[in-house]
């Protein structure tokens, strides 16, 4: 494992430490992902961005952080931030493996726990960002409203503006959250990871798995189960189980998650192409 000397350097201005070798890490299509061996013989992982929008790395670091408070009260295990600076954020380095039937058992628990910690409000103190689109969090009162006015009504803007969705697609989107209310059953706001799907999930071979990269914020807990179940997770019905054991959900909860899928698939269509849009009018046309 060689060592990179410009991102070597910027990790020891931040960690104190030297670092013996640096190697890049795939899978990241916004930031440029390191792995880092320091000379105390541990790993972690850098990632860096030229440029980065306001806050990005540092509001990154604030939801871990935040998610990873509930975790010593049974909660989803987050990585330990390391560093973190307007350019780029260090933590500490998850191992993967393949997941397993008991990983699947203690991470349902697990998110039951982290949504049960709570959140103050539906929404957060400061506005972030999914994915490299920004993410508005200023509270609404109900989480009908925040769904309508914060998930889905800014992005649904950017596509018609870009001409990405229909009128009559946006039409559709727009008349299934109106019914936000009668859809989704009151709940108070949950501890929400917010951009929970698969390439989130690090499955470790401690029959644990660790989330990375969230949008986290105060929202209805459904809104996490519909990221997990719109991209495919590894056993997923497990996972599941496991949760509705621990926190048991409102009826009809599986004829929800489309729904609450309107939000990732709008978001989708922003950083990849309409038809993302198109299929969250399909989506939106059971509910509308």
């Amino acid at each position: 494992m060689p060592r990179q000397p410009v991102v070597a350097q910027r990790a020891e201005q931040l960690l104190g430490a030297a670092v013996v070798a640096t190697a890049p890490v795939a899978g990241g299509d916004i930031a440029t992902a390191v792995k880092l061996r320091l000379s105390s013989g541990r790993t972690a992982f850098l990632k860096t961005l030229t440029g980065a929008p306001p806050h990005f790395f540092e509001r990154e670091a604030a939801g871990l952080r935040w998610l990873g408070e509930a975790t010593a009260g049974g909660g989803v295990a987050t990585p330990e931030v390391l560093a973190v600076d307007s350019d780029v954020l260090i933590l500490g380095w998850v191992e993967s493996a393949r997941p397993s039937a008991e990983a699947a058992n203690v991470f349902g628990r697990a998110l039951a726990a982290t949504h049960r910690a709570g959140a103050e409000a539906f929404g957060a103190d400061e506005d972030g960002y999914i994915g490299r689109l920004p993410l508005l969090n200023r509270s609404l009162p109900t989480w009908a409203e925040f769904y309508a006015e914060r998930r889905i009504a800014p992005y649904l803007k950017v596509l018609r503006d870009k001409d990405i969705v229909t009128a009559e697609d946006a039409a559709v989107v727009e008349a299934a959250v109106a019914r936000g209310a009668e859809i989704v059953p009151a709940e108070p706001p949950a501890r929400l990871h917010g951009d929970l799907w698969n390439g989130n999930v690090i499955w470790t071979a401690e029959d644990r798995a660790v989330v990375i990269d969230p949008a986290a914020y105060g929202g209805h807990r459904e809104a996490d189960l519909a990221m997990l179940a719109l991209f495919g997770l590894p056993q997923l019905p497990q996972v599941m189980d496991a949760y509705a054991e621990a926190a048991p959900l409102a009826d009809g909860w599986e004829d929800r998650l489309g729904f609450h899928q309107l939000f990732p698939l709008l978001v989708h269509a922003c950083l990849f192409g309409g038809q993302y849009g198109a299929r969250a009018a399909r989506v939106a046309a059971r509910y509308a």
